[in-house]
């Protein structure tokens, strides 16, 4: 994790970006050693500032770190992680998008900016804490935005907002950080029914954005593709088998400014209809749209799972909204370490595509004598140890 941070310069950049209103002359915990702290803990499974009471000792922790003394206890981290105010969380959200472009060595020809909310369980009287109708809990709804497996955003939001709220003016930054570094990139949108927003599908229309979004069903859009759907129940009744039928039509609510173009998929199985839309801006053939693009947004899911359960993202049971905020970017950060772990060092192997809990378990959380003197670190692995091979890879590939 440390190699990892050391080719990115990641963790370094985020500590600059924290106020430390701390008496320099007394300082004996920087921010840069409390962050690099959190951040290798969390990414060893210790997500508890409890578990620091012994952490702190622990001499590979330690090393990682930059230190031979003790690191932070318990009680000076938990005044580190409020520090955090509104500019430093902004601030380290535009570094991910910095160390998104610093990585890419040759600019791309088109990127797929994937946006989605989820909810994140509360149990106290967190300050923002609201019950959400559609969770069924008290919860916060954080909204993150990745780039296939590279995350871009982590943003805590309140729960008692709309689902797409602040996606507009993140996209609009964006787009013009990431033409700033590629003017000739294809940016396009992609989202589910819930950032189905016609006032910010306008301002891609307007700014050569594309997109590819869901819609949520309704009676006028099941009459526009009432034929597909009775053809597709039709076609089951008679073979029993599963139909799925593809077509496409234009379609404008109300209140919208324009029609644009709506990709209906009719599915008919034996638990009944399933009937979806899509709106999208893309020209093609509808099922390859629907099949090949929209729903490989489901890999975003995957990615926020990792952040949920690998890295505790859930894990914002402080009081005050900025501390929360921290610790949802502490766990942003530990993910970015793990995804260049899998993305660099670990590529075609058979951990190429590992969650970052499945890395941690196989290459991280493994048996160690650690031996320490004034000359010297040395870490003794058993030689039974079932992945050696792939850990001297990828501590080679990392060096």
């Amino acid at each position: 994790m440390r190699q990892a941070d050391r080719q990115l310069d990641l963790l370094r950049q985020a500590a600059r970006l924290i106020p430390d209103p701390r008496r320099q002359a007394s300082v004996e915990h920087s921010i840069d050693l409390m962050l690099r702290q959190r951040v290798f803990a969390l990414a060893c499974g210790e997500e508890d500032l409890n578990d620091h009471d012994e952490l702190r000792k622990d001499i590979a922790l330690q090393t990682a770190v930059g230190t031979d003394k003790e690191l932070a206890s318990p009680a000076t981290l938990c005044r580190f992680e409020n520090t955090v105010q509104r500019e430093a969380a902004e601030a380290m959200n535009a570094l991910f998008v910095e160390t998104f472009i610093a990585s890419c060595k040759v600019a791309p020809k088109e990127i797929i900016l994937d946006f989605d909310a989820t909810d994140d369980v509360v149990h106290g009287n967190q300050e923002g804490r609201f019950f959400h109708g559609y969770y069924d809990h008290y919860c916060f709804l954080p909204l993150y935005v990745f780039c296939e497996s590279r995350l871009l955003c982590a943003y805590l939001r309140p729960s008692k907002i709309d689902g797409a709220k602040h996606a507009w003016a993140i996209l609009a930054l964006l787009t013009r950080r990431l033409r700033e570094a590629w003017p000739e990139v294809k940016i396009l949108f992609r989202g589910d029914s819930g950032f189905c927003r016609w006032k910010m599908l306008r301002w891609c229309d307007s700014h050569g954005v594309d997109y590819i979004v869901g819609i949520g069903g309704n009676a006028r859009l099941k009459r526009f593709g009432v034929h597909l759907i009775e053809q597709a129940e039709e076609s089951f009744q008679a073979t029993g088998n599963k139909q799925r039928l593809f077509g496409e039509f234009e379609y404008a609510a109300a209140t919208w400014d324009r029609a644009r173009r709506v990709i209906i998929k009719a599915e008919h199985t034996a638990l009944g209809e399933n009937t979806r839309f899509i709106l999208t801006s893309l020209p093609g053939d509808p099922e390859e749209l629907y099949d090949t693009l929209y729903c490989a947004r489901g890999n975003m899911e995957n990615r926020i799972k990792e952040q949920q359960l690998d890295l505790y993202a859930d894990r914002t049971s402080c009081y005050n909204w900025w501390a929360n905020q921290l610790r949802l970017l502490i766990s942003s950060m530990a993910y970015v370490l793990f995804d260049h772990i899998r993305r660099v060092a670990l590529k075609n192997t058979r951990l190429a595509n590992a969650t970052c809990a499945t890395i941690r378990n196989k290459l991280i959380r493994i048996g160690a004598v650690v031996l320490r003197n004034t000359r010297r670190i040395r870490l003794h692995l058993s030689t039974a140890c079932p992945h050696q091979d792939l850990f001297a890879l990828v501590a080679t590939r990392l060096e």
